[in-house]
């Protein structure tokens, strides 16, 4: 009879101890899997992973980031892998900043429909492609997408940027001229310009470059060619993709009066050299969906769909409450802003897949796009 009790005690404390450690293991319900560069990266990734983080903690829920191995190398392999841990640690839904981040999400949530993807600066997601890569087959029901009208806050910032006195500009994108955000960003920054420069009547000149930009990182060979340009007469450079504005930041550095104008978010506090910021509500809108999801609203609002937002939604333009401009006031500024709101101006987007030349910035009256 002992024994039977020993044994009987000892499956009790088994199962107990079993109980324990699945409890031990802490689930995480949001994820963030980080496009290539770094978490804080002043820019995309941290405005993504900021939007989490003030949601979840503002309703208690368990949040955690997944960078893919490979850094600013990463794969669709290495991002599948970032995408599964976060689902092996719990989670329930995963915010994805990138248009690269594409392939891999189209996977993993092919094999996991009951894991929701909110894919930011992306698109809804079919469950097959082309041959050339583009979506065409069933939508994917657990898979909803934000994307940004970048040519809004790029054309208030380079209206902003003559209209403070600016006549030569310049322009380094990410992405090698395949990323869309960075492509809208550009043009609209060149049609500000060139709106400013109408009212007045003035000549500006804009460089503008993909080179040393594909990976969103910063390089020293970047650090040169932007040096340079600020040597031969550029005044401020529009560091349009992450971590590049490190390497903008370290020319203008040696440069005296060089200036700088962000991207993604505010980033007047990295340096005293920016002047604005063409911003886009990244933190808002990642709050905003997952409040959505959260307030299970997913298949009436969600599934399926792309949000595109942009000034009517408060989700482009250039901050103010850091403002630093001495010619162009807020005031005037959000003049501006407002016809935009309106759409009374209504910049252009239509930028092609490949923008890694110059031939579709031409017949611009006023403004000279020097293209390298």
């Amino acid at each position: 009879m002992k024994k039977i009790f020993s044994i009987v005690l000892c499956l009790v404390m088994l199962a107990s101890l079993l109980t324990l450690a699945s409890c031990g293991k802490k689930e995480y319900k949001i994820a963030v899997v980080t496009d290539v560069g770094t978490l804080m990266d002043k820019g995309f990734n941290q405005g993504t992973w900021e939007g989490a983080k003030a949601y979840a903690e503002a309703n208690k829920i368990s949040y955690k980031y997944y960078q893919p191995s490979g850094g600013s190398d990463a794969d669709d392999n290495s991002r599948v892998e970032a995408m599964q841990s976060a689902i092996d640690n719990g989670a329930e839904i995963i915010v994805a900043p990138g248009f690269l981040q594409a392939t891999a999400m189209r996977t993993v949530a092919k094999a996991n429909p009951n894991v929701k993807f909110i894919f930011v600066d992306g698109w809804s997601l079919t469950d097959s492609t082309d041959d050339k890569g583009n979506d065409n087959g069933k939508p994917l029901q657990n898979v909803t997408a934000i994307v940004y009208k970048e040519e809004e806050s790029g054309f208030l910032a380079g209206y902003a940027a003559v209209m403070e006195g600016y006549t030569k500009l310049g322009f380094t994108g990410g992405g090698g001229g395949s990323n869309p955000a960075c492509n809208r960003f550009g043009y609209g920054f060149v049609q500000g310009a060139e709106a400013a420069a109408k009212e007045k009547n003035v000549n500006v000149t804009v460089k503008y470059s993909y080179k040393y930009g594909e990976n969103f990182s910063a390089s020293s060979e970047l650090q040169t060619q932007i040096s340079g340009w600020y040597q031969n007469g550029t005044e401020v450079v529009f560091a349009c993709g992450g971590s590049m504005f490190q390497s903008v930041k370290s020319a203008a550095g040696e440069n005296a009066n060089a200036k700088i104008i962000g991207v993604d978010v505010d980033q007047s506090n990295e340096s005293d050299r920016v002047i604005t910021s063409a911003v886009k509500g990244l933190s808002v809108s990642v709050e905003k969906v997952l409040g959505q999801y959260f307030d299970g609203k997913w298949d009436a609002e969600l599934g399926a769909k792309t949000q595109n937002l942009g000034a009517a939604d408060d989700a482009t333009g250039l901050p103010t409450d850091t403002w630093s401009l001495k010619n162009f006031t807020v005031d005037q500024y959000k003049a501006v802003f407002e016809k935009i709101k309106k759409g009374e101006i209504a910049p252009k987007s239509d930028v092609p897949g490949n923008a890694n030349n110059g031939d579709w910035l031409k017949g611009f009256e006023k403004v000279t796009v020097e293209f390298e």
